[in-house]
């Protein structure tokens, strides 16, 4: 005879013995217990309970142990208490083993026929044991060990369903209701029954006709079962990973598992309570074309073990493997979980008689979760500092708070921005040096390409040396007062662009160019200031996510341009005409590429003069437009390559995050090696140095007449708006919040002090510099410490912390100073079309995180592969696409103003990003649904 007992070990050392076939007899009597003939008690974990075996020893059982009383588990939890904790338990379990640890025990020993324990809470471990009373030790030995199994179980966490938020909650309840699947008073008592009547459901329903599916194999695949055969007399099963008990054959017994469920818990001081009346039960099909739910409420509560004693309603998701992440069998019965949740809702689904009632409660449910749920949209527009609370006039009229806040908010840290990761236990100094050495070549190589740019646009009047001193100068002042340090000043394209057009205005009215150049220059420092004074920056508080990243997107596309109109440059002069020997030295740039119709002032311009020839003694021709492809192609791979190394198996990760954050240099330095000494023989062009031009000349502002000061004050307004736009926004997306800055921010101050640096530069002729993006991000990328998260099958990374710091900064832009004394020579050994490569670089990984570009290539995904993005979950597909579409046809248009062959159009470009915001707010709300686009425009 074998008979089955669940062992409780209560607090204390008070433990009761309830034998139960089935265990749902026992539960329901409070007062049932008794004392078994047990001699010896076995575990996995090692004998923990032993006697001698003769029929003497059996008497003093009951003063061993102490009587308790059977208290019935607790079936619910308030829903005040599920709402505070939020989260369902699912689980699921796997069977894999076949050991064999049976030892021979002495004469007249009973053994257990084997041990099946799962840990429930912290402090509470129940053990379900079979045993075998008259079986001879012989023979139960040895069928110990045939049938031991190793259970795997995986707990996790899910976050109850927001119904007012997340779309997929409304449509999955329709797609329900559409297709309903619900019995009611099912008369089953045992699980497996219970499962079959609603899978004989689904077989007989003519809209769930499944043509090439076996229920049969649904039936097994719904249970994890190992198979094992066992000597036996047919006793029954209990499963305590997830409640349940099944009568097995009589000839052998199976441990007989729910492989994947959802059950509502309550986190309480004494551990994980369970919700007991209902259960969800979710199963991945692959026979299946699409998802299926049944929901079945029994006649009677049913016992079905451990955490399920009371069960009323079982929910069976079934989906095919193939969805979407957000219409897996996972989140279908998230859905109804979070329904089922609310113990007043399953009240009232006892009370309802037909299926129209039911449906009718669940469609009340779901208007109540919608409702409950609600809150105030655009929760997070990424400019937290400036705070939620609409502008008004009072808020620009204040002047100078701003600045004030600002400044009280991060001076209280200004020291520990020199001593953070440096003193103290969290020491960051390796990061910081690859960080440095990252900045240094960031901020040098550019101001390399920008200033052989205005080299050759002005004629000589700003040179190379000139930027990288002005560079060096901006950016040793602004890491040292700026109230955020992480943030990167460079010259860039843009003003580049602006240079350009103030050198043709000046050949156009004789005008002197440096007296020009620094009046506009003052002018749009007066104006900064003026922006910074009155509060301006509360402006960018309507720039929402979905602008900044337009404008992000579109600073990228220039830079791909840019190197692509380079290498254009580098094949039509050495390619198609390489051979005659023309090096074009007396041609205009407008001239340089004819027939391809570019013209090469346009905004990403970085090539360097083009007016030197190449000497005679070298070779120059076909081979050096193939070589400059290589070395772009070389530098962009390598430099992509190494800034993805950190993700790879190969090396130690601390090797990996070096070489990861060391990319760029090692890219830029490898391939000057390749094309200035192993390929020394073909000529590679060189930029302009002239060491005789001194750097400290001031302008003479006085020689120009009243007129043309006021001529200048236009340019210098347009000018101020692409600074206010540029470092507003750079700042924002440096400030961002899943970046996880923890330190503040300084909008109007950093704005006041870029306008008191670019008045010195302008005076001293030296080129203007602003935020730059992607260095700013890149920069706290570089600093950041991350983690590789899994969710739904995506790997995604996300910011633990950045070490917010001043060092990087500051030993960055004093070592490009230093590069001063490696002119001409080693700087001049860097090729142009290292400098490309760069470019593309920069625009590769700066579009990694750019959600405008991830939904674009969602276009060319399949649903399966979407990643399960807040904005997934939150908007429907074709709204995604439908903004996505808006979103390029702004970007277009910004590029058409950006881009173009007329300088003065180019001009205005700042112009038409303020001219986004009238569109986010009161055209898109008129085609896509305001909520959709505060989704969308959220953070997370």
């Amino acid at each position: 005879m074998s008979q089955q007992y669940a062992l409780q070990e209560a607090k204390g050392d008070a433990v009761c013995f309830v034998p139960g076939s089935p265990l749902f007899s026992v539960l329901m009597e409070p007062a049932s217990f008794c004392y078994p003939r047990l001699t010896f008690l076995r575990s996995p974990y090692g004998q923990f309970g032993a006697s001698a075996g003769s029929s003497q020893d059996l008497a003093p059982w009951p003063q061993r142990l102490v009587p308790q009383r059977w208290s019935r588990p607790v079936d619910e939890s308030p829903p005040a208490a599920m709402s505070r904790n939020g989260y369902f338990f699912e689980e699921s379990g796997y069977l894999k083993c076949d050991t064999d640890d049976a030892k021979e025990e002495g004469a007249g020993e009973e053994l257990f026929d084997g041990v099946n324990s799962t840990i429930v809470s912290g402090d509470s471990i129940r053990f379900f044991v079979n045993v075998n009373l008259e079986g001879t030790p012989s023979a139960t030995a040895e069928s110990e060990g045939a049938g031991c199994v190793l259970l795997h179980t995986s707990r996790k966490y899910l976050k109850l369903k927001n119904f007012e938020e997340e779309v997929r909650a409304q449509r999955d309840l329709d797609g329900f209701l559409a297709r309903a699947s619900i019995i009611l008073d099912e008369t089953a008592t045992s699980l497996d029954d219970v499962l079959r009547e609603m899978l004989k459901h689904f077989a007989e329903d003519p809209e769930n006709m499944e043509p090439s599916c076996n229920f049969e194999k649904i039936m097994n695949t719904l249970f994890t079962d190992s198979g094992t055969p066992r000597e036996g007399n047919g006793t029954p099963d209990v499963s305590e990973s997830t409640g349940m008990n099944r009568q097995t054959c009589p000839s052998h017994l199976k441990f007989h598992l729910l492989s994947d469920t959802i059950q509502g818990v309550t986190a309480t001081v004494t551990g994980v309570q369970y919700q007991q009346s209902w259960l969800c039960i979710i199963c991945t099909i692959k026979s299946l074309q699409r998802r299926h739910v049944c929901i079945s409420r029994l006649e009677r509560p049913q016992n079905w073990g451990e955490n399920s004693c009371e069960v009323r309603f079982v929910i069976l998701v079934l989906a095919p493997p193939k969805m979407k992440s957000t219409k897996t069998a996972t989140e279908v019965g998230r859905t109804f979980a979070t329904m089922f949740s609310d113990i007043t809702f399953r009240q009232k689904l006892l009370e309802t008689k037909t299926e129209e009632e039911f449906k009718e409660a669940l469609v009340h449910q779901r208007h109540l979760l919608t409702v409950a749920n609600q809150r105030p949209s655009g929760k997070s527009d990424g400019h937290k500092s400036h705070g939620n609370k609409p502008l008004k006039l009072h808020d620009f009229l204040n002047i100078g708070k701003g600045i004030s806040d600002d400044i009280a908010r991060r001076f209280p840290v200004y020291a520990l921005d020199f001593t953070d990761g440096i003193i103290g236990n969290n020491k960051a100094i390796g990061k910081y040096i690859t960080t440095m050495i990252f900045l240094y070549f960031a901020c040098l190589l550019p101001s390399i390409a920008f200033g052989s740019l205005n080299d050759e646009n002005t004629r000589g009047a700003i040179d190379v040396r000139k930027t990288i001193f002005g560079q060096c100068i901006g950016g040793l002042l602004y890491a040292l007062f700026s109230g955020q340090p992480l943030v990167v000043l460079l010259t860039t394209a843009p003003l580049a662009l602006y240079i350009n057009v103030i050198r043709g205005i000046c050949d156009d009215y004789n005008l002197d160019f440096s007296a020009f150049y620094a009046w506009i220059g003052l002018w749009n420092s007066f104006f900064l200031v003026i922006y910074s004074l009155f509060n301006f920056s509360l402006l960018m508080k309507l720039f929402k996510r979905s602008t900044e990243e337009i404008i992000a997107l579109f600073i990228s596309i220039t830079f791909v341009l840019d190197a692509i109109k380079g290498i254009i440059k580098v094949f039509k002069k050495y390619y198609h005409h390489g051979h005659t020997g023309d090096s074009y030295s007396g041609k205009t740039r407008a001239d340089a590429i004819p027939g391809l119709g570019i013209n090469t002032t346009f905004l990403m311009n970085s090539s360097v003069s083009e007016n030197q020839t190449c000497p005679h003694d070298g070779h120059y021709g076909r081979e050096t437009a193939v070589l400059s492809l290589m070395l772009m192609l070389g530098t962009l791979w390598l430099g992509h390559t190494l800034y993805q190394f950190k993700k790879s198996p190969y090396l130690h990760a601390r090797v990996r995050e070096i070489l990861s954050d060391c990319a760029l240099p090692i890219s830029v330095l490898t391939f000057s090696v390749v094309g200035s000494y192993i390929f020394k023989e073909i000529e590679m062009s060189k930029f302009n140095y002239n060491a005789s031009d001194s750097l400290f000349v001031l302008a003479p502002v006085q020689s120009l007449s009243i007129g043309s000061v006021m001529s200048a004050m236009g340019l210098g307004f347009l000018l101020s708006m692409l600074f206010f736009i540029e470092q507003n926004i750079v700042a924002s997306l440096t400030n961002a919040p899943e970046n996880r800055l923890v330190k503040g921010t300084a909008y109007h101050w950093d704005l006041l002090l870029v306008a008191l640096i670019n008045t010195g530069l302008s005076v001293f002729g030296l080129p203007w510099i602003h935020a730059a993006f992607p260095h700013s991000p890149m920069h706290v990328r570089a600093l950041a410490y991350v983690e590789e998260r899994v969710e739904s099958g995506h790997i995604y990374e996300t910011i633990v912390s950045v070490k917010e710091t001043r060092l990087t900064s500051l030993m960055a832009n004093f070592l490009v100073g230093l590069s001063l004394l490696l002119l001409p020579f080693p700087l001049q050994w860097i090729p142009k079309p290292v400098l490309f490569g760069l470019f593309l670089y920069i625009a590769l990984t700066s579009i990694d995180g750019n959600q405008l570009f991830e939904r674009v290539a969602l276009l060319l995904k399949e649903q399966t592969a979407y990643p399960p993005t807040h904005y997934i979950r939150r908007v429907p597909q074709r709204k995604i696409h439908y903004f996505t579409g808006l979103q390029v046809l702004q970007l277009l248009i910004l590029c058409g103003f950006g881009m173009s062959p007329l300088p003065y159009m180019k001009m205005i470009f700042p112009l038409i990003m303020i001219g986004m915001i009238p569109i986010r707010y009161n055209l898109l709300p008129r085609i896509i649904e305001a909520k959709y686009l505060d989704a969308m425009d959220a953070e997370y």
